[in-house]
């Protein structure tokens, strides 16, 4: 017993070591360019451009006036992990690109903790727009959002569904239910066609504001890491 504690203590450890360097004081936006070319099916990579489209075409919206670009994803669409956060920030906005500020420096450690990276995973927001400032989508344009978010889910036909934070999971799971007691529990549903093992975690923008809450997100990681090596991803 007491080696099985010491070797969980020596993981949480680097863990930690891991997800904290070099994070507070870097704010400078991850310069990632998309230079990978994952061969997909031509119904995959087709649907994938007809959701782009839509969204791109989409009227009345205020979020997509004040944005510079839409942000759509980023990573493998073969994979079979897909993680769905909030909404692009400024840095995003300016690449186009999801997790690429500050946040997107602690996803990518997170990720490196459990032997994943972006070519490994598939990354979305449930809006595709910057909201000004930063601040959280309205239910309003939540709801506008949805029905993409939703299929762009089927179409990448995850086995696992990763949600970043409460704003995802209220939008997909509902509005009845908190992150602090629906967090580290695996719950299987349905997004048309695809049927799929949804965990939600806490977003990294708010473990930067509540460093103490990165032990109960480290207990997500390892469900995660332990259901894609049953899964066999």
């Amino acid at each position: 017993m007491f080696k099985k504690n010491m070797s969980n203590s020596i993981k949480l450890i680097q863990y930690y070591k891991l997800i904290n360097h070099n994070l507070i004081f870097n704010n400078k936006a991850i310069n990632r360019y998309k230079k990978d070319n994952f061969e997909i099916s031509e119904d995959k990579s087709n649907n994938l451009e007809l959701l782009k489209n839509s969204i791109i075409e989409l009227k009345n919206c205020n979020l997509k006036r004040q944005a510079k670009n839409m942000v759509f994803c980023d990573g493998n669409p073969k994979s079979k992990i897909m993680l769905v956060g909030e909404a692009p920030g400024a840095n995003e906005d300016q690449e186009g690109l999801p997790f690429v500020g500050r946040a997107g420096m602690l996803l990518d450690k997170m990720l490196a903790a459990i032997n994943l990276d972006r070519k490994k995973v598939y990354i979305s927001n449930i809006v595709n727009y910057r909201p000004p400032e930063n601040r959280k989508p309205t239910e309003e344009e939540i709801r506008r959002y949805l029905p993409f978010i939703t299929k762009h889910i089927e179409i990448i036909n995850p086995k696992i569904l990763v949600l970043l934070g409460s704003t995802a999971m209220n939008a997909l799971i509902g509005n009845n239910v908190v992150i602090s007691k629906m967090r580290g529990k695996w719950i299987e549903k349905k997004f048309g066609s695809c049927k799929t093992s949804v965990i939600i975690t806490f977003h990294p923008a708010f473990l930067m504001r509540q460093p103490a809450q990165k032990k109960m997100a480290w207990i997500d990681l390892k469900m995660i890491r332990e259901k894609k090596n049953k899964l066999n991803i």
